[in-house]
């Protein structure tokens, strides 16, 4: 699958997490292995977990060790909707994933070239190969539209 197809996949997951009630903010994750296998997918759970570590890439990394019995996801590809936050960032360098495919940028919270770069921090024992902008503009409305419906009750 290509790169704009698999965020379809985290797209859908996103949604998923911003319908579901409580609704989440819609955020969603793909793990790919290194023959292109989707080993798994997931969505914000925070409201629903009542857990703050329920993002979305912590779930889907961890579906991932599930599926493949390792903790080291080598070679490994993680496609997610926003740019990942300092803890997101962390977990994906310490799982060894190769390969990060973000959507859209987070000039807020994100820890993959934004506000940080904790993923290409060269000072780490592992840097993560970065690709931004895959369906950016779709991956922001989703996010945009949530907090203004948000907003408006």
């Amino acid at each position: 699958m290509t790169d704009d197809e698999l965020m379809g996949l985290a797209i859908d997951e996103a949604r998923a997490a911003g319908d579901r009630e409580p609704a989440d903010v819609p955020i969603g994750a793909v793990v790919v292995g290194p023959d292109g296998e989707v080993l798994a997918t997931a969505g914000n759970r925070r409201e629903a977990d009542e857990d703050p570590t329920a993002h979305a890439e912590i779930l889907a990394l961890r579906r991932a060790a599930a599926t493949t019995g390792r903790w080291n996801l080598t070679g490994c590809t993680l496609v997610v909707t926003l740019e990942p936050c300092t803890m997101c960032a962390g977990a994906i360098v310490l799982a060894r994933t190769r390969r990060l495919v973000v959507g859209a940028m987070d000039p807020k919270a994100g820890a993959a070239g934004s506000l940080y770069d904790l993923v290409r921090e060269p000072r780490l024992n592992h840097r993560v190969e970065l690709t931004t902008g895959v369906r950016e503009q779709e991956c922001g409305d989703l996010l945009r539209d949530f907090f203004r419906s948000r907003r408006k009750r």
